[in-house]
């Protein structure tokens, strides 16, 4: 019988990493490590103010949403402070990288480009160079030869990356990595990297829209609840400064089903646009569309219209829309949702200084969202005077904002869809 003499394995694992004696919790120091600011307010929001030293990032998405484009403005804007960044690249050549350098404008000094996927290959040059930042565009194309399996297997995903956190945590330095996703949008390797590493940023988007959302699902050294907002341009991704704006800057004065919504992304307020359509249906079943909504969500809004609002849907086709590529999945926007599709479905135009803040019960009943002040202040910002708020909700208006309350989604479309001229009663 043949037979494969293998020679030994010689690879590091952490095991062989220097011991360490245990120490007291309370003899442990306690000073805060300076984080590395990036020239990208927005990045640093997400990462909790800045790349913290010896940490690993990972930053996932769908194909061509960005994520190489971002890896190279953070490189450049970090090696412009007179950092040595290091930029691994497996999926594309120097010249390649230049090209895009190029169209970003962006000199490339102090950022060296290593085209190489050998991790043993990489891990010498690192030793030798000691960067100050060390970037991995992608993942999944680095392995190691004493692996059999291919590169972006689930083995070689994690033994590479473990190399890669051993090195950060020894040498104090931050590495990114970027990571391909799966059909689904979760990243590729079941968890795997997930588990390992630091932070974990997803860049998310519409197909055809030119915003771009970076958000945190996991952050070891800083809060998940926040989220960066970015707009791709011919030069990459520039900082959108005032989103709320930006979203409703398209949005005509007086329109029907068209309704703005006053959401959360984390802890930053976003004025969002709900749009509705309804039709009569050519079939016997009507169809219910949801883009940017959730699809259970919008079922939910439907039944509680019919069954509690009165109105005729059961022969209606239904779509909805959240225009600027956006996705709203908080039970805040149900209200707004509500009244976009009654107002489409009467042909009756909807006040364009009215925003609408609310979760539906089943019941039809009206129920109180959490953060009502920083939402009313930021349509406050924006000019919107009155808001349709549930009547439970025990919240101050800021000047010049007038609250209305409602009981039932029934009292909310009565008030929502009155003439402009006929003031509501406020609470």
């Amino acid at each position: 019988m043949e037979t494969v003499v293998r020679p030994p394995s010689n690879r590091r694992s952490a095991s062989h990493a220097p011991s360490v004696a245990p120490q007291e919790l309370s003899q442990v120091s306690g000073e805060q490590t300076t984080r590395l600011t990036l020239s990208f307010a927005e990045c640093n929001r997400v990462l909790g103010g800045g790349i913290v030293p010896g940490s690993l990032v990972l930053i996932g998405g769908d194909p061509g949403i960005g994520k190489s484009t971002l890896l190279l403005q953070v490189s450049a804007a970090v090696a412009q402070g007179g950092r040595k960044v290091f930029y691994v690249t497996g999926e594309e050549s120097p010249t390649q990288v230049k090209l895009r350098a190029n169209r970003l404008g962006l000199g490339g000094e102090w950022l060296f480009i290593l085209p190489e996927t050998n991790m043993e290959v990489i891990m010498e040059q690192l030793d030798v160079a000691s960067p100050d930042m060390v970037i991995i565009d992608s993942i999944q194309t680095v392995y190691l030869d004493q692996l059999d399996s291919a590169p972006g297997s689930v083995g070689q995903i994690r033994e590479c990356t473990m190399r890669l956190m051993q090195w950060a945590k020894i040498a104090n330095v931050p590495v990114l990595l970027s990571g391909h996703v799966t059909k689904d949008g979760a990243i590729a390797g079941p968890r795997v990297l997930e588990h390992i590493v630091d932070a974990v940023l997803y860049l998310e988007g519409e197909q055809f829209s030119a915003y771009r959302l970076l958000r945190s699902v996991k952050n070891r050294f800083g809060s998940t609840n926040e989220v960066g907002i970015f707009e791709m341009r011919g030069n990459g991704l520039v900082e959108v400064a005032n989103p709320s704006e930006a979203f409703l800057s398209q949005r005509p004065k007086e329109t029907v089903g068209s309704a703005v919504v006053p959401t959360l992304e984390g802890s930053r307020p976003l004025l969002v646009e709900i749009q509705a359509l309804t039709s009569t249906t050519s079939f016997g079943f009507p169809r219910r569309t949801a883009n940017g909504v959730d699809f259970n969500r919008l079922l939910l809004i439907t039944a509680v219209l019919t069954k509690r609002a009165g109105l005729a849907l059961g022969n209606q086709d239904i779509m909805v829309n959240v225009a600027g590529g956006l996705r709203v999945n908080e039970p805040a926007a149900d209200l707004g949702t509500a009244i976009a599709i009654a107002s489409s479905l009467r042909g009756a135009t909807i006040d364009p200084n009215l925003v609408a803040i609310g979760e539906l019960g089943l019941s039809g009943e009206l129920r109180a969202v959490p953060h009502v002040d920083r939402r009313l202040s930021e349509a406050a910002k924006l000019g919107f005077k009155r808001c349709i708020v549930p009547k439970v909700t025990k919240e101050i208006a800021p000047q010049q904002m007038q609250l209305i309350g409602a009981e039932s989604v029934r009292e909310a479309l009565r008030k929502a869809l009155a003439k402009v001229e006929d003031k509501a009663d406020s609470t």
